[in-house]
């Protein structure tokens, strides 16, 4: 890679106005996460082509196995993408060139043990997130292909969050809007009468085939000598202590995915006593889908304010720092705002356009406004997880990626949904919300004087 190139990149982390080097990684990261949300909301509007309320139903028991893996990718990837952000910050390419060789190395084993134990405990696995013996047949020809895909997503992530640790977000964007566009052409070839005709596992091997090619574009990446960080075989150095720093830092990401991935399956089993159970699985499950594409506009944006964080951190530039978190702030609470308007006032459209039952679509429209009534709880709540996580703070950063949808979430849809039916299930996020919302905002000065006592003390508490 030429030299001016890698410069143009740096300076972009370390000397451009924090405001405008967040907007200019956020735009592409933002569209290549809603690139990828493309894989389930195209697979699940294919699925619900298929005319089957019992094939949306499956989709939605196999969202919380696929919520898991995510953050399963996530320990790795996101705490890389962080310590590798500090060392390029504090003048160490050699040390980001070891942690990033050694966590996509890392990541191929993981995937190959998730691949594996997958498939062999895959029937017990979709009972206990809630499939039902209508379900279960359709369920497990999703996952199996899921489940192979883990041999690429694992290592793809890792050199992902790689990417935007130095800033080559282009990269970074190709490779996943390729493999969204494919996934778009391949899901009806296989899954219809005149394609393959291989139905909900059509969809699934499609979405794999897919994750290879982006998985395909990023190593060429890498192996070309494109790159900032340099992915080689004698960089690879694991250990339990590299590992242990790279898990601590990536883990409250991890934590917000599991959570989510505990929350939709209790909210599956919470809804199996209830009338209409498959019916409301069903709309959950086209719900949830719908709001991974919020999700994603917010990670976008943090995914551009968190390398230019963690490089002023590394670099101990504290006044661009505390600019880079005001921005931050107010760009994700903005964004949450503006993705809780429109999901309210287009609720009922948006469910029609996966389902025309009208019991699937007036539980999908009220679920839906539900998560997204106060939808900014989760904007501040992932902002300051990602801050806390950026400054070594691992401790806070994991209490607070567990108390939306964990802490705070569960024993809302444990008890509600028994006392008052489905509408248990539509005041458990709000309720939730209102409490994240309080704890956040008295965490927000503790946050910034946090953030200044390790950046010239002590980075890890």
């Amino acid at each position: 890679m030429p030299k001016e190139q890698s410069v143009s990149r740096e300076s972009l982390l370390s000397t451009v106005k924090p405001s405008k080097a967040i907007v200019q990684l956020a735009i592409p990261a933002t569209l290549a996460l809603l690139a990828k949300a493309v894989y389930n909301i195209v697979d699940t509007a294919y699925i619900g082509m298929l005319g089957s309320d019992i094939a949306l139903a499956a989709v939605g028991v196999i969202l919380p196995l696929l919520l898991i893996m995510v953050s399963i990718e996530n320990i790795f990837a996101a705490g890389a993408s962080v310590l590798a952000g500090r060392q390029l910050g504090a003048g160490d390419r050699e040390g980001a060139n070891r942690t990033v060789t050694t966590i996509v190395g890392f990541s191929i084993f993981v995937g190959i043990a998730l691949c594996v134990l997958g498939i062999v405990f895959m029937s017990p696995l979709l009972r206990a997130f809630g499939a039902s013996d209508a379900v279960l047949p359709q369920a497990r020809d999703y996952a199996f292909w899921m489940f192979i895909a883990a041999l690429f997503n694992l290592p793809a992530q890792s050199m992902n969050c790689a990417a935007r640790a130095e800033s080559s977000v282009k990269i970074s964007s190709i490779a996943v809007i390729t493999g969204a566009a494919l996934n778009v052409l391949l899901d009806p070839v296989f899954m219809f009468s005149w394609g393959f005709d291989m139905g909900v596992e059509g969809a699934s091997l499609a979405t794999t085939i897919s994750q290879c090619v982006t998985f395909l574009i990023l190593m060429w990446f890498y192996l070309s000598g494109r790159s900032i960080i340099k992915i080689k075989p004698r960089h690879f150095k694991l250990s339990g202590r590299f590992l242990w720093e790279v898990t601590a830092i990536g883990i409250p990401t991890a934590v917000i995915q599991i959570c989510l991935a505990v929350a939709t399956s209790l909210t599956n089993i919470a809804a199996k006593p209830l009338p209409d159970s498959d019916l409301i699985i069903a709309a959950y499950g086209v719900v949830q889908r719908l709001i991974l594409i919020g999700c994603y506009v917010v990670m976008g944006f943090m995914q551009g304010y968190q390398p230019v964080a963690s490089y002023a951190f590394g670099a101990k530039n504290e006044d661009r720092f505390h600019d880079a978190v005001r921005f931050a702030l107010k760009g994700a609470l903005l964004l949450t705002v503006l993705v809780a308007i429109v999901y309210i006032a287009l609720a009922q459209p948006l469910i029609l356009l996966f389902n025309r039952n009208p019991l699937v679509v007036e539980f999908g429209k009220w679920l839906l406004i539900s998560q997204v009534a106060l939808y900014p709880a989760f904007g501040l709540c992932y902002m300051m997880t990602i801050t806390f996580q950026t400054v070594g703070s691992s401790r806070m950063g994991l209490f607070l990626s567990m108390i939306r949808q964990g802490l705070f979430y569960v024993p809302f849809i444990l008890t509600l949904p028994r006392l008052l039916g489905v509408t248990g299930i539509y005041f458990s996020q709000p309720a939730a919300d209102v409490l994240t919302i309080l704890i956040c905002l008295f965490l927000v000065g503790p946050m910034k004087r946090m953030a200044s006592q390790n950046m010239f003390g002590n980075a890890q508490n």
